[in-house]
Formats: structure tokens, sequence, C-alpha cells
């Protein structure tokens, strides 16, 4: 190499330098190296490891140890002194190392804390190797291990320490607890399964391939790791297009992913909506007219072909039954606007993708999935035709591409606590409750409130049907004589034992109360807000995930009494009812605790959609706990893994869906 070469590469390095810092100081932010002795302090450090020599990926090195440096290097490692400076003639000459037979050999050291590297020796070595596009360098390794605190970032590098020895690569660190074993999840291994040499030489280069794709989109410009993104990604793409596919194709799907990865930003990466769109106008104007909303938009379609898909037969699910009812209310209301074309049986995830492809090739603009299990089949689409509108009958799916829907069924069981409290004669009330996933704890407490507000003394004596399998014939043979069972999946089948029953001397269940969906109501103003513009009104610019959470207000709840209730207890019941439609009552706007004395609220604030739907805790007027996923039978554990309060801490399992 040329001295003529070398110069011409210090110069071009020097002025990137010139530049970064320039740009950094108008932004207002640090235009040199970190300096790790000026970030530590001795109670930030738990103790050190001797890592000893790795490859260090090049861009998580981003200071020195000590403040020797400080102006000599540009924040991205460019040098800043000028061209005679004996400083840059040392520089030069490690260039001609590097592009000679001979290289740059000797591995640098240096420190690293919470993944980032800060250099003691050979910060010239990472300058010319930087400048080069070089992706690691060698070097050896003090790790600094920081401080144990709840923090989830302390927690997800603690995770990365354990992992590490499993892998030996950087680029699989977190900043999100539990991403490590989906990780693992997603390439197909074991938990503990330790990398092989091909295995990691193999993820290296995809790795490296998705983080030129990912910063090409902007990824350098979002405070996240670059394996938080991949993880992401990995839930709609297999690893292994990382490695075959062109960079085009690559680029392309990650630009597919680019919303939900965006959501990982947001502290509630969903939009809960509460309400309606068409209960803030009149329901007939938005099915005859576009309105003022659709004209500005823009997008308001003239007819509209929608797919169903079933996990199950009508004939073998009350859940899906209550759905295709749904469908067919939908088809029969707006028939002149909508045609269905309903999928059942889709068991596996082949069957549910292909479903999926077959609906939208068929041309449906709409798609609904009923059962969360449907997820993965949803993302996929999402990602392969943006321009269809894909909903998942789920709660809490952060994915932006994917809307989710369900109800607030808690509103018709506080009705239903209201009732069984003034019917109560011994103060003990059963209750049997379905999985520990999100949205039951609430349905449990708003029945526990009801029952207090009719009965100051009720107990609820709370049993699960995912932990033992008759708790309602068993509470029965204990002797309470209310109990409140699962919810009715359809308004026709009052006559079995759903919802509040009472429980006769001689066995036998009669439904007093019963909360119902209704989810033909949900699906007919669902897509008269698709013909008005509504749809387009809630689309998230944040990057979050929209949630359809109605209730009462939206006629998607309602509650069935049989005709033996006492004519004053129906009508405390439907002037509750009429209250929450109207928005005047909210059942948990009053003074709340927790079985742990805790006080959960004063009456003086509202609980926001997000606290409703994540409680985890129950009233102190409650007997009974909270399942953990190690008590359930079997058949319930594949929804609580996707809904589960605890979802997020569970190892996640080869064949489920990774979240």
């Amino acid at each position: 190499m040329s001295r003529g070469e070398t110069v011409n590469q210090y110069t071009k390095a020097l002025k990137q330098g010139r530049k970064t810092c320039s740009e950094r100081l108008t932004r207002g932010e640090y235009p040199y190296l970190q300096i790790l002795d000026e970030i530590l302090d001795d109670r930030m450090a738990a103790g050190h490891v001797d890592v000893g020599v790795i490859e260090i990926p090049m861009d998580a090195i981003v200071g020195t140890k000590t403040e020797g440096r400080r102006s000599a290097f540009s924040a991205d490692f460019m040098p800043l002194l000028p061209p005679d400076s004996e400083f840059a003639l040392k520089w030069m000459a490690l260039c001609e190392a590097h592009l000679s037979n001979e290289g740059i050999r000797d591995p640098i050291h240096c420190y690293e804390y919470m993944g980032r590297f800060y250099v003691l020796e050979g910060n010239k070595r990472v300058s010319v190797l930087r400048s080069y596009g070089a992706a690691s360098i060698s070097g050896s390794v003090i790790r600094v291990i920081p401080a144990w605190s709840d923090d989830p970032g302390i927690r997800a590098y603690y995770e990365f320490s354990e992992s590490y020895p499993l892998t030996r690569l950087y680029q699989t660190r977190f900043t999100r607890p539990g991403s490590f074993l989906k990780l693992q999840t997603a390439l197909g291994y074991d938990p503990d399964h330790v990398w092989t040499e091909d295995e990691r030489r193999l993820f290296a280069s995809g790795f490296a391939r998705f983080r030129e794709a990912y910063r090409k989109q902007g990824g350098d410009r979002l405070p996240l790791a670059v394996a938080d993104a991949l993880l992401v990604w990995l839930k709609v793409y297999p690893f292994q297009r990382l490695l075959d596919a062109p960079a085009a194709e690559i680029n392309k799907s990650v630009a597919t992913v680019w919303p939900d990865i965006r959501g990982l930003l947001q502290p509630e990466p969903i939009a809960v909506s509460i309400e309606s769109p068409e209960d803030a106008a009149e329901d007939a104007d938005a099915a005859e007219g576009p309105g003022l909303l659709g004209r500005l938009l823009g997008t308001r379609p003239a007819k509209l072909r929608i797919a169903f898909l079933n996990e199950y037969q009508p004939d073998e699910s009350d859940w899906i039954r209550a759905h295709d009812l749904g469908r067919e209310y939908l088809e029969t209301v707006l028939e002149d606007r909508v045609t269905t074309r309903a999928f059942y049986g889709l068991r596996t995830p082949e069957q549910a993708d292909e479903a999926m492809e077959t609906a939208i090739r068929e041309g449906a603009q709409v798609v609904f999935a009923t059962t969360p299990s449907l997820i993965s089949a949803c993302r996929k689409a999402a990602a392969r035709h943006p321009d269809v509108r894909i909903l998942n009958c789920s709660v809490s799916m952060p994915y932006a591409g994917v809307r989710t829907y369900y109800s607030r069924l808690y509103e018709g069981k506080f009705i239903a606590g209201v009732i069984a409290g003034a019917l109560s004669q011994s103060d003990r009330i059963g209750y049997v409750a379905s999985s520990p996933i999100f949205g039951v704890p609430a349905s449990i407490n708003a029945f526990a409130l009801g029952a207090q507000m009719t009965n100051p003394r009720a107990r609820i004596e709370l049993r699960w049907s995912c932990v033992e399998q008759d708790p309602m014939g068993a509470m029965a043979k204990e002797g309470l004589r209310l109990i409140c069972n699962r919810d009715l999946p359809t308004p026709d089948r009052m006559c079995e034992p759903w919802g509040l029953c009472a429980a006769d001397p001689d066995g036998s269940l009669r439904p007093l109360a019963a909360p119902y969906w209704h989810w033909g109501n949900f699906y007919v103003k669902l897509v008269k807000s698709m013909f008005s513009g509504g749809w387009d009104a809630l689309k998230s610019q944040d990057g979050r995930a929209v949630n359809y959470w109605w209730g009462m207000y939206s006629r998607v709840v309602g509650i069935l009494l049989a005709d033996e209730i006492p004519a004053g207890i129906r009508q405390l019941a439907e002037l509750l009812q009429r209250d929450i439609e109207n928005g005047s009552l909210r059942p948990f706007h009053r003074t709340i605790h927790s079985q742990d004395g805790t006080l959960r609220t004063d009456g003086g604030r509202w609980f926001s959609p997000e606290e409703i739907l994540h409680m985890d805790w129950l009233c102190d007027n409650v007997d009974g706990s909270i399942p953990k996923f190690e008590e359930l039978l079997p058949f319930a554990r594949p929804i609580v893994r996707l809904q589960g309060l605890d979802r997020d801490h569970l190892p996640p399992e080869k064949e489920a869906t990774i979240l």
C-alpha cells in the first residue's frame, strides 16, 4: 500500500469524524467517545469476570476506559487529530498493517459493561478497522457485572450473562427479560442448547445481514438492541431466510414488520378502543352514507368480502358457534354490502396459513380469526398483505399489523354479582373462573364488588375449571346455593347452567342471570365503521397495536335474567345495565382493597382500560387465588401461554406460538 493511499484513508476517516462531531453537536449530543471511568462508580459494579479473547462486534464498541484519548476520536471512533500529527502517522501505519499479509493480529484490551465495550488498549486499531467497515475485532475482555436490581435492563443483562456460555456471541444480547429463551425456540433449539461453532458462524452471518437491513430502515435511530428487532422478525419469518434470500428481499421483509418493531418503543404497546366508533354517530348514517370522516379519508369501500377463520367446527365448540351466529347476523343485517366465507377445522398452523392465503387469494378484504391460537397465521398474513384488514379475537397482542377484539364481559359479571348478593342467604357465593388470562381477574373482581354492593358481608369462594374437573359440582356438594359458572356463549342457551345458577339440594342447577356475548353486534358495528372511515381513523401513528374492547355501551355484552328473578332485583339489574350502557356507572369506580390489604383505589380515580384488562390481583372479599402455570390441567396451558397473565415469564415451547 502506497503512502498516498494511507493518507487518503486517513483524510476520509478524519472527514467522517468531523462530520459526526458536527451532527451530534447540532442535535445537542456529546460528540466524543464515552468514558467508562466517568460512567461507572464502585457502587454500580458487583464484580469483574475475565471473559478471555473473543470476537467483539464493532458496533458494540462505544468508548474508552480512561479519558486519555477523549479528544482524539469522534463518537464513532473516527480520528479528529491533524494529518501531520504523530497520532495520524501511527494510524496510517496500522492501515498498512491491516492491508498487508500480516494484518492487524494483536487483540485489543477492553472492558465490557452492560453489553458495551470500552477500550483500554488498541483505540487506533478499532478506528482503522472501523474505517474499513470491519464487522468485528479480536479483543481480550474484562466484564464488569452490574449490581443487581429489578430494572428490566439489569435483569435482561443478567439473563444474557447466563446465556453467553451457550452462544459465545454478543449479538444475542436483548433489552427485555425472557428474550433469549424465545430466540432459542425460534431457532429450533432446546433452552439449554450449547451452540456449535457452525451454529455460531451461521447465526453471526444471518445477524449481520439482518442488521444491515435494519439500519437501512432507520434502526440506528431507535433505542433498541438489534437482537430485539430480530426477535420480532423471527415471529414471522424463518431464520434460514437471512442466509438464503437476496438482500432486497430481506430489506422488504424488515419493512413489513417495522410497525411491530417500533411498537417495542411504546410503554403501552396496545391502544385500547373501549367503545364502538359508530356509537359516536348514528348507525343509520354510517350505513347509508360515507359521512364527513369517510369523505375526508377517501378510503370508504362500497362492499366488503369478509372471511372468518375458525379453529373448530360450530358443532364442536360453543365459542365457534357463537362467532358463526355473529357472522350470519352480519350477513343478514348488511346483506347488500357484505359477503362472507367461513373456514372451519383449522387445527394446525399449516391449515391456518393455507386458509388465510386462500381467503385473501379469493378476494377477502377483511379476515376475522376467532381464536387466539390463530394469531401466528394472522401475523404472517399481515406482513405479506398489509392492505388486508386482519383481526384476531384475543386481547393484549402487541402487533400493529393485526387488530384484536374482545368484550368487556366484566360489566355483565358485575350485574350478576349484584343479583347474587341480593339473593344470597348464607353470604357464601361460589364463582367458577375459566383460566388465568387477561380480563378474567377483572370479571372475578367485578362480580365480587357487585355482590358486596347488595350484601356487604358477601364472600366469594373462587375455584378454577382449569385446575379441577368439576368445580361447580364440588361447590354444590359443599353447600353453596349460588354459584357463578362460565358465561353464556349464545343467548339461546339460557336453559342450561351457564352464568349465575341456583344449586338445589337434589344437585340440579337453575340458571338465574347469564352474561353473554353478542358477536353479531360487534361484527356489524365494526364493519359499518369500515364503511364510514372509522377503521382508518384508528390507525396508529406511533407503532401501537389496536385492541377493540367493547362492552354494554356497544351492545356487544348483555345479560339475560330468568323469569324467577324477583321484580325488585330485576328492576335494579335493568337500571344498572342502563347506567353502564350510558357511561354513568363504572363497576370499579369505588374504594377497593385487594386481598393483601393494598388500597387499589379510594374511589377518586378511574382505572384505565389497560389497568382493568391486566389486573393480576383479587378483591379482599374473594377467597381463593390465581393459579400458577404448573397447577393448570393440560388442556388449559396453550391458551395461558398465549393470553396468560404471566405469559412473558413462561419458558417458550418449540411447538407453541412465540409471542
